[in-house]
């Protein structure tokens, strides 16, 4: 028998500007999910401890940095995603046993397969991934999903890129690593940027935006950043961050309500226009210009 008002939550650090909450019960709401989400800020390496004092009302957990590797230890099964990029950002307990173990889901993965979706004119062939993090790895992840053939990595060092670099190869995507002030020359369909908000760029990737490349920065505070404002600036197609965020978002609302495939069928479309919504981007994601262009 299902549980009564079961708990779900956010939890990472910073974590007081997180959207998640407000997503989550959009979502509920439109469902019918009687269901509580709150907030917890958490530090690296104390998702044990917390899970351990949590009551049998918790049921799952929406999982940022710094503690995506943690929940990926934690979780007792894992799908596809999170097993190849060594990340979980969604804990939830399957069944209706309330003692059932975590399992672990990556859906950064499906977030950004779905928000690229969303906006791209074409399939693409050639992803260019800036940054070589866990989101890097996901954006790796995803370009294969999407049905591309080759990847260029640009981090600072290379070093960086090692990881992101053998996943790539490990699922059949020819790779190259460059660094960041290398990637004005690079023709890409796609590029997605993992990198942190506010980071000052050597170079820009002109050719790929030249081409009418799609970008989705991942990041989406402070917004714009100088890449998203080239990009507007030179016509080519823009996916918001808080697309992938939203996407990402139902991805963990079907686990969380386990709700099947028949069923989203019928509430995926308002389901996700609320969650939108919640965020002030039409359901494209698709950024056209800036407020103070």
């Amino acid at each position: 028998m299902p549980l009564e008002n079961p708990l779900f939550g956010v939890v990472g650090s910073p974590i007081a500007h997180s959207q998640s909450p407000a997503l989550h019960r959009a979502a509920y709401a439109v469902i019918g999910f009687e269901a509580r989400y709150d907030r917890t800020e958490i530090g690296d390496g104390g998702l044990a401890d917390f899970l351990r004092g949590a009551g049998v009302e918790r049921r799952g957990l929406s999982v940022t940095m710094p503690l995506k590797r943690e929940a990926w230890s934690i979780a007792a099964t894992r799908d596809r995603a999170a097993e190849l990029t060594g990340a979980v950002n969604t804990l939830y307990r399957s069944g209706g046993d309330e003692d059932a173990p975590f399992a672990g889901a990556n859906t950064d993965v499906g977030g950004i397969v779905d928000a690229v979706r969303s906006g791209a004119a074409r399939e693409p062939r050639h992803v260019l991934v800036l940054g070589g993090g866990a989101t890097a790895s996901s954006a790796v992840v995803a370009a294969a999903d999407l049905g591309a053939s080759a990847l260029t990595l640009a981090v600072r060092t290379p070093e960086r890129a090692e990881g992101a670099a053998r996943l790539a190869r490990s699922i059949g995507l020819a790779v190259d690593v460059v660094t960041l002030d290398r990637i004005a020359s690079i023709r890409s369909d796609v590029v997605v940027s993992t990198l942190p908000g506010g980071t000052p760029l050597a170079g820009l990737p002109t050719a790929a935006c030249d081409d009418g490349a799609l970008l989705l920065d991942a990041a989406y505070a402070p917004w714009p950043s100088e890449l998203v404002r080239y990009w507007i600036a030179g016509e080519a197609p823009v996916v918001h961050g808080l697309s992938m965020l939203v996407r990402q978002a139902a991805r963990q609302v079907r686990l969380f309500a386990s709700v099947d495939d028949a069923e989203w069928a019928t509430v995926a479309d308002r389901t996700t226009a609320a969650m939108f919504d919640v965020v002030g981007l039409d359901r494209s994601g698709i950024v056209r210009s800036l407020p103070d262009a």
